[in-house]
């Protein structure tokens, strides 16, 4: 049984522990969709053989990501309140997100893969022909449906 290769990183305050083809939803970061952004603050590399840890950082130790999209999360309601004192407060918060897949995870020395330096621009374009037909599809229901008196 071969261990696949993980790496714990850390960005936006918090640590990720990813493999490679992983999707998750970090706070944002620069980028447009369809590019590659690179994590240099890795605290620990495992999966063969004994797992490196570094103080606190891997030198040259990288990960590299794709940027799938940018969003919000959801509203967050955020209330106070002082009793007897006609104190109320009430405001929202939306965080700001970005979605990434995880390329690949390079130890100390490695280069990546051209496969995940540069990806071409046709899944981009996939992407937003998927989110065009989405809008369209959605603006089709709304008019099929009939209001109501």
């Amino acid at each position: 049984m071969s261990a696949e290769k993980y790496a714990v990183i850390k960005t936006g305050g918090k640590q990720y522990r990813v493999i490679a083809n992983d999707i998750l939803e970090i706070e944002k970061v620069t980028g447009d969709a369809g590019a590659t952004i690179s994590f240099d603050e890795v605290l620990m590399i495992g999966g063969e053989g004994a797992p490196t840890v570094g103080s606190p950082m891997i030198e040259g130790a990288s990960v590299s990501a794709e940027v799938i999209e940018q969003k919000r999360g959801r509203k967050i309601i955020v209330f106070k309140k002082k009793r007897r004192k006609n104190y109320r407060r009430k405001n929202g918060h939306r965080q700001e997100l970005t979605k990434v897949k995880i390329l690949e995870v390079l130890g100390t020395g490695q280069k990546a893969t051209k496969k995940a330096a540069a990806k071409p621009a046709a899944k981009k374009r996939q992407l937003l022909k998927r989110q065009h037909l989405k809008r369209q599809l959605l603006k089709r229901k709304l008019k099929k449906i009939p209001a109501a008196h």
